[in-house]
């Protein structure tokens, strides 16, 4: 239903990420696509190609979400290990699913399908398959799990499968309140308004520049009429502190 809160977590996987030889593009496009959905993303997290690691951290967030994605580790050299350590996170063998394999041989033909390019067809026991139009591997879907490529075009051709399979919530609104003024001199104010709107989400974002400092004050939540609402009193916080103070922080 369209009026629930559907949450979820991100893992990003792979020590390239974490040893900066990879920048990680991912985490945006996700974000993005799960504002569109009404998806609330609560947290991320990046970790590396350690099989007990993304064990505990499979089991630990898909537990405390709606939804579970996991980006990188599902190609098809040794290192490669999402896939064996969501099956053990679930407890179910991992195998070489038919489905899986047949869409290989359609892109590569079966001559070419090496082993090791079979190791793109194994899913946990139970899984059922993330469509990938750009390369033809594809990613799983088990539980509340999505497991999905690493590489950002790849990545993006799965979330487009899985758009429409998502249960989807209300989707957050938010306004913004350019703020002449540091936050040490509006940061009581903004915390009475948030009191009285528990909720929202009022967020500072400080910004320097054109020997101006000030920050962007942003309002978020589901309900359109409180979020104008809220903003309104933050304009009216924000115009009187700013008739009363030079810029500073």
């Amino acid at each position: 239903m369209a009026d629930e809160q559907v949450t979820a977590a991100l893992l990003v996987i792979g020590d390239e990420i974490l040893s900066g030889r990879t920048k990680d593009k991912n985490i945006g496009t996700v974000a993005d696509f799960c504002a569109d959905l009404g998806i609330d993303l609560k947290e991320v997290r990046v970790i590396g190609d350690e099989m007990q690691v993304i064990v505990d951290a499979v089991n630990t967030l898909r537990s405390s979400y709606g939804y579970l994605f996991t980006t990188g580790g599902i190609g098809p050299t040794h290192d490669d290990i999402t896939a064996d350590a969501i099956a053990r996170a679930f407890g179910v063998e991992l195998v070489i699913n038919d489905e899986a394999r047949r869409v290989l041989e359609e892109r590569y033909g079966t001559v070419d399908v090496a082993p090791e390019r079979l190791r793109m067809a194994r899913v946990p026991v139970g899984g059922t398959l993330i469509l990938n139009s750009v390369s033809g591997a594809p990613g799983f879907t088990i539980g509340n799990v999505h497991v999905m490529a690493g590489v950002p075009q790849v990545m993006q051709a799965m979330l487009e499968d899985l758009s429409g399979k998502l249960r989807t919530g209300r989707k957050w609104v938010s306004e913004t309140v350019p703020c002449g003024v540091g936050e040490s001199v509006v940061s009581a104010g903004l915390r009475a308004i948030q009191e009285a709107y528990p909720a929202l989400k009022i967020g500072s974002y400080p910004h320097i520049g054109d020997r101006k400092v000030y920050a962007q004050l942003v309002i978020r939540g589901v309900d359109p009429e409180m979020v104008k609402k809220a903003a309104e009193e933050v304009r009216v916080l924000v115009d009187r502190l700013q008739n009363r103070h030079s810029v500073t922080i």
